[in-house]
């Protein structure tokens, strides 16, 4: 393996030989490796996770704030509908969900019937879905520090637009909501470009997967403390609190981040050269044309695409249904709703963060390849969770059970962040950006798709319809992961090189 300074991942001579080769040589490991605690790569990761955070809270504000604002009394069951008599345990609750969810005098409410609700919930993944890859690529080529702010900002000032749309109608909330994912698309594939630009190899699973759980963290916090919100001050007040949050966040990240270590002012020359030297020349921005041809021939891009797909399905189904569900099956009240629906997000958070540790140490020990830990992480955050999923459409009117096993399906999806979800900076550092824009765009169809299936399969909102919803999730999510046990890989790809690693390749 052809070291630049001695110590560049991205220098292999052969594809064959970089996935078990050693990322770093020990000896310059422990002469060049600067403190973490306090540096610029760590704050930049603590910035990123507040703003997943903020992004987190943007997105799944509607959700919990949907019961609120949903007059209860336009979206009952039928009178044919066994709903009242599925869950007879719960039935207690009924009259004090009813009085939970009542807003503070002179809040409106409106008569969304189910399928609207799921079109609103909706509507965010069908702006999301065009700014994916133009964010990408441009992350790539400029930098990410402007897209991934101003995605944000963006989107926090069109969350503060949020109670007068709604007053408008439907279809302009629709709108607005569909405007929030065109802002926000980019903020994913910015976070992809910038690390490939600042992540030293063997720091990359943990820097990575702590910044993008501030997404679960994010959703954590939203779910209880929307639900404080909407009970206490009303639902505008979810809106105008998660967007001026945004863009108190957005001043901060303007002020104290750069695109990469050879521009940021206050970044020490040891752990500038460390990073710039780690990294090697796929740190430097890709040009104008990229090989789009070999990218869209690529399996190992596609394996990525795909088990994304399948482990987004599940995810963004309860991400954006899950407190319909405590409300309409389970008959939680609205705090209580929002607290058990943060649960699962807890334990995501925590999983996520410990998988990016774990993948870290075994390869800075050499225990296992690259390859092996990306397919090893994927299959644990995609195959267990689908179990559990399974496990959940037997839970029947149980609430206790249904906590349970959502809470451990989301635990073990956690460990997905250390595999799949990182695996385009492996298999294409300097196009790191342009291919999370890609398997990001792909990722969200069912974030278009699921709200809408959740309506149709629960529209009689019954206990049955609710078992078809995860065990359609569980079956997607076990098909993602033996998808990317077959076809995934580590290993750099001949097409991602840059010129000097190809005469470098040449010369050995």
């Amino acid at each position: 393996m052809a070291l630049q300074h001695g110590y560049s991942i991205n220098s292999s001579a052969d594809d064959q030989d970089s996935d078990t080769a050693p990322l770093l040589e020990k000896e310059v490991r422990k002469i060049t490796v600067p403190p973490k605690c306090c540096s610029v790569r760590c704050n930049l990761a603590a910035m990123m996770f507040f703003g997943f955070a903020v992004v987190y809270g943007l997105r799944v504000n509607l959700s919990v704030a949907m019961v609120a604002m949903v007059n209860g009394t336009n979206d009952q069951p039928s009178s044919d509908s066994n709903v009242s008599n599925e869950c007879p345990g719960s039935s207690h609750t009924l009259d004090n969900n009813s009085q939970s969810s009542e807003q503070p005098e002179g809040i409106p409410r409106y008569p969304w019937d189910r399928e609207t609700q799921g079109m609103l919930l909706g509507a965010f993944f069908f702006g999301y879905l065009f700014t994916q890859i133009p964010g990408g690529y441009l992350s790539g080529r400029f930098g990410g520090s402007l897209f991934l702010g101003g995605g944000v900002l963006g989107t926090a000032v069109l969350t503060l637009l949020t109670p007068l749309s709604a007053q408008l109608g439907a279809k302009w909330l629709f709108a607005l909501r569909a405007l929030e994912g065109f802002g926000e698309g980019v903020t994913f594939p910015a976070m992809s470009a910038m690390w490939a630009r600042w992540a030293p190899p063997l720091e990359r699973a943990r820097l990575m997967t702590f910044s993008g759980a501030g997404s679960s963290f994010g959703a954590f916090v939203a779910l209880p403390l929307t639900g404080f919100i909407c009970h206490s001050l009303g639902w505008p007040a979810v809106f105008y609190s998660c967007g001026g949050a945004g863009c108190l966040w957005a001043v901060f990240w303007f002020l104290l981040v750069s695109d990469e270590p050879r521009t940021h002012p206050r970044i020490t020359d040891r752990e500038k050269d460390y990073i710039i030297n780690s990294i090697g020349s796929q740190g430097l921005p890709h040009g104008w044309s990229v090989p789009g041809l070999s990218m869209l021939l690529s399996v190992p891009l596609w394996a990525i695409i795909i088990s994304q797909m399948c482990s987004n399905w599940s995810y963004y189904t309860l991400l954006t249904s899950l407190p319909i569900y405590m409300d309409n099956v389970l008959h939680f009240n609205l705090q209580q709703n929002s607290f058990l629906s943060a649960l699962p997000y807890l334990a995501g958070w925590l999983f996520s963060v410990g998988s990016g540790v774990l993948a870290d140490n075994l390869l800075e020990r050499e225990l296992l390849s690259i390859t092996a830990v990306r397919k090893i992480f994927t299959f644990i955050g995609l195959f267990l969770p689908a179990v559990f999923l399974l496990a959940m459409g037997f839970s029947g009117c149980s609430g206790g059970l249904a906590v349970t096993f959502l809470t451990l399906s989301s635990a073990f999806g956690g460990f997905s962040a250390a595999g799949v979800f990182i695996n385009q900076i492996d298999i294409a550092p300097r196009y790191a950006g342009m291919l999370l824009g890609i398997t990001n765009t792909f990722g969200t169809i069912p974030g278009v798709l699921a709200p809408i299936v959740v309506g149709y399969l629960t529209k009689d909102h019954s206990v049955t319809g609710w078992k078809h919803v995860f065990w359609l999730s569980a079956g997607v999510s076990a098909f993602g992961a033996i998808f990317y046990i077959i076809f995934g890989t580590g290993k750099i790809q001949s097409w991602a090189r840059t010129d000097e690693e190809s005469d470098t390749d040449t010369h050995n």
